[in-house]
Parts: C-alpha cells; sequence; structure tokens
C-alpha cells in the first residue's frame, strides 16, 4: 500500500497559493452512510497567516468536495491551526477536534467543536481535550470511535529542550468515555533508529482484526526535514504500535505525509498531503485496491 501513494492520485483539495509555504492538507476523512465528508488544514507562509483555517466539506464520491464550514485560527483565537479530526458522534451528532497554536511560543493544544451536523460545527460548542503545558505541547490528534469506545492517538512535543528542540515527536495513546475527558495511556510509537529517528507521529489507523491494528505514520531524521516528513507503515496493539515498513519516498525532499485513511469494499481510499512541483503542498486521494483474499492491510 505505501509504494500506492507515490501515485498520482486525484487532487481533492488545491493549496491556496503557489510556491513554498501554501498547503492543502492534513486531512481527516469520514465516510457515512453513504456520504464523504473530509476535514482538512489550509496554510500561507509563516509571515502571511500560517495556518488560518480547517475546512469540513462533502462529498458523493470521495473524489469532488464541496466545502460546508470553515473555523479559523481567529475564531478559536490561535496563532496557526493544524491537522483537524473529523468524528461522528454515538450520537448521531459531529467532532472536530482542531489543533490550535499559542502566539509567541511552541505550545500547542488541542479543543473540541460539537455539533448537531457538520455545517454547523464552526459555531459549535468548545471543550478544550489536551491543554498542554509548559514542557509539552499536544497536536494532530487521530481519534475513532467503534462500538461506543473513544480511542486517541496524539502527537506530542517536548518543550524542555527549547524551542530549536520542539519539533522532536512521538505518539501517545489515549482513552475516554465521551471524547472530552481523555486518560493517557502511554507513548503508542517513538522515534526510531533511522529515517524517524528524531519524530513519529501517527496519522492514520484502522483495524486488522482480532484486536490489533494497521496504522500509517510521519517520521523525520532531522529538524531540518521538519514539514517534509515522509510516510511509513506500523501496526500492533492500539498502544503499542511497531513500524514494519517504509518510508516513502525512500529519499528525504518531498513530503508525503498526514494520511488519511478509509477502508471501503475492495480496498482502502486513501487521503494524503504532498508536495507538488512548485513546492506547495496538494491534498490527494489514492484508492488502493486490495488483492483478492488478503486482508486491508500495508
Amino acid at each position: 500500500m505505501l509504494r500506492a501513494l507515490l501515485s498520482e492520485g486525484e487532487v481533492v483539495a488545491a493549496p491556496p497559493g503557489p510556491g513554498p509555504g501554501y498547503w492543502a492538507g492534513g486531512p481527516s476523512a469520514v465516510l457515512h452512510e453513504g456520504t464523504w465528508w473530509l476535514a482538512y488544514r489550509l496554510r500561507r507562509p509563516v509571515d502571511r497567516g500560517r495556518g488560518y483555517a480547517n475546512v469540513v466539506a462533502r462529498s458523493d464520491d470521495g473524489v469532488r468536495f464541496i466545502e460546508v464550514a470553515r473555523v479559523t485560527s481567529e475564531d478559536l483565537g490561535a496563532a496557526s491551526l493544524e491537522r483537524p479530526a473529523l468524528v461522528v458522534r454515538p450520537d448521531g451528532g459531529w467532532r472536530l477536534y482542531v489543533s490550535c497554536s499559542t502566539a509567541g511560543s511552541k505550545h500547542w493544544w488541542v479543543e473540541a467543536l460539537d455539533a448537531g451536523s457538520p455545517a454547523a460545527l464552526a459555531s459549535g460548542r468548545r471543550t478544550v481535550v489536551l491543554p498542554g503545558g509548559r514542557d509539552e505541547a499536544w497536536k494532530d490528534v487521530v481519534v475513532r470511535v467503534d462500538d461506543g469506545a473513544w480511542a486517541m492517538w496524539a502527537c506530542r512535543h517536548p518543550l524542555d529542550g527549547g524551542d530549536d528542540e520542539a519539533d522532536r515527536m512521538s505518539s501517545w495513546y489515549a482513552t475516554s468515555a465521551d471524547g472530552l475527558r481523555w486518560d493517557l495511556r502511554g507513548e503508542a510509537l517513538g522515534p526510531g533508529e533511522g529515517w524517524d529517528r528524531r519524530g513519529a507521529r501517527v496519522s492514520a489507523v484502522w483495524p486488522a482484526g482480532g484486536g490489533a491494528y494497521e496504522a500509517l505514520y510521519d517520521g523525520r531524521a532531522s529538524a531540518a526535514e521538519n514539514w517534509y516528513e515522509r510516510t511509513g507503515a506500523a501496526a500492533g496493539p492500539p498502544g503499542r504500535l511497531r513500524p514494519t515498513a517504509g518510508p516513502v519516498p525512500e529519499e528525504p525532499g518531498p513530503a508525503l505525509r498526514y494520511a488519511s485513511v478509509v477502508p471501503v469494499p475492495g480496498g482502502l481510499r486513501v487521503y494524503v498531503e504532498r508536495t507538488r512541483a512548485d513546492g506547495a503542498h496538494d491534498l490527494r486521494t489514492v484508492y488502493v485496491p486490495r488483492p483478492d483474499g488478503e486482508s486491508q492491510s500495508v
């Protein structure tokens, strides 16, 4: 499956401008009652607003999306927004988790917006779910609700080494009864020894059967590769994922990151943020068919 992410696929959302620093990406996809829903982040260069919006959009085919809601950094009092996570609540309502940056620092927090429909999320009820603190920042969460049980994989950035070390990252596993009050269970995936030695950020998780999960994650080998992460695969119990393959691309350079995976009959639909020729990032989707008789794995 990893190799399939290198195919051109189809552009789902274009960046808000040409050139480096303009991004459309950080997707979170949901297929609910036959309709596709997608939340993603829009970003400009650092001196032009950074991550200024999270968009929620709908589609009948998983490729052509129409925007239905937009949450801005100004709305939430944040210096920048990063990857959102979109979830259908067990009671039929909707929730959008938003990663928010504190002005003048490397601190990030995560809050949830709750509403009765995707279109109403921009004005939804706000709850801070991961406040972070002086020594840690939280962002880029992946959230699942299976049979009423809530699970989260959250990216933790340690802040105890100063700003020059704040790009380090690992992924922590958490559980919850309601998706608002979370119990952190521990590190689910940490830095490796090679291409991901600077950090590992879980980007997608889906069941593989027997209590195990498949996952994709972003990694980088150095601070210089921040914003240019590559994608690897992992598997295992939800709180103890282990790398199994990767990365793609094999050599550092263009970004291929923030994959969101939706199992569908016959395969997987994957949304991923990629660098395009002019240095901007666009959001693409790739359908990965499953060979007959094989599980939906990487």
